[in-house]
C-alpha cells in the first residue's frame, strides 16, 4: 500500500552504539523474571475482561505488509471494547478522519497490538492478536452508540493478553491534573495552514470546522 504522507529515507550518520542482535539487547535489560513471563496469557481472564469493561479509550497498532506502522486512538463509553468470548474482542469504529490507514493495514496484514487505558489506573492491558472487518448488521446494530449502529467492528482474535506495569503513567505524571499543561492546543488549522501558505483566517476555519465536528458529528 503507498501512503503518499509517508517518508522512509533517512541521511543520519550511522550509529557505533547501534543495538541489532537481541543479545546486545540483553546486555541493557537484563532477562524478564520468570514471574513476568508468566503474566503473559493467551486468552481474556476475568482481571482482563473487568479491565476492558472499563476502558473508555484503547489504541490500536497495526502494520502493512512492508512493515509500515499505524497507531490510532479508539475511544468511547467504558465497556465499548466487547469481549466476545475469552480468545475473541469486538471493536466498534465511529465517523472518523476517512484516511483508514489501520483498516488498511488489517486487509493486507491482520496483525494487531491493543492498549487498553483506565483513566486514573497505572497499569495498562495489552493484546496482541490478529485482526478481520465485518459489517455484519446485527454486529453494527448491537454496538450502537447514542442510538447510531457502529460504522465497522473489528474482531480480534486474542493470542497474546497481559497487564503492562504502570511506570510509565508513574514517571509521567499523567493522571495527577497538576502536571496537566495550561491553554495548550494541537494547532491542526495553523499547521495546515502553514503547509498550504495560507492566513490566519484559514487556520481558524479549520479550527472552527473541527469544533463542529466534534460537536455535532461524533457518531
Amino acid at each position: 500500500m503507498s501512503y503518499s504522507t509517508r517518508t522512509s529515507e533517512s541521511t543520519r550518520t550511522p550509529d557505533p552504539h547501534r543495538i541489532e542482535t537481541e543479545a546486545q539487547l540483553r546486555e541493557v535489560l537484563s532477562d524478564p523474571s520468570p514471574l513476568v513471563q508468566e503474566k503473559i496469557f493467551d486468552f481474556v481472564d476475568d482481571y482482563a475482561r473487568a479491565f476492558i469493561e472499563r476502558a473508555p479509550l484503547l489504541l490500536m497498532a497495526t502494520t502493512d505488509r512492508e512493515g509500515r506502522l499505524d497507531v490510532s486512538p479508539k475511544g468511547d463509553a467504558p465497556g465499548f471494547a466487547v469481549v466476545e468470548d475469552e480468545r475473541t474482542l469486538l471493536v466498534p469504529d465511529r465517523p472518523g478522519n476517512k484516511l483508514a490507514y489501520g483498516f488498511r493495514n488489517m486487509l493486507e496484514q491482520p496483525r494487531v497490538g491493543l492498549i487498553f487505558v483506565v483513566p486514573g489506573v497505572k497499569e495498562t492491558l495489552r493484546v496482541n492478536g490478529s485482526a478481520e472487518l465485518t459489517r455484519d448488521p446485527e454486529l453494527l446494530e448491537r454496538l450502537s452508540a447514542r442510538n447510531k449502529p457502529a460504522l465497522l467492528v473489528t474482531r480480534v482474535t486474542v493470542e497474546e493478553c497481559f497487564f503492562h506495569c504502570g511506570k510509565a503513567f508513574v514517571r509521567s505524571a499523567l493522571w495527577k491534573p497538576e502536571s496537566w499543561p495550561t491553554g495548550f492546543r494541537a494547532n491542526i488549522g495553523k499547521q495546515l495552514a502553514r503547509k498550504s501558505n495560507a492566513d490566519d483566517a484559514a487556520a481558524e476555519a479549520v479550527e472552527a470546522s473541527l469544533e463542529r465536528s466534534y460537536r455535532d458529528h461524533l457518531y
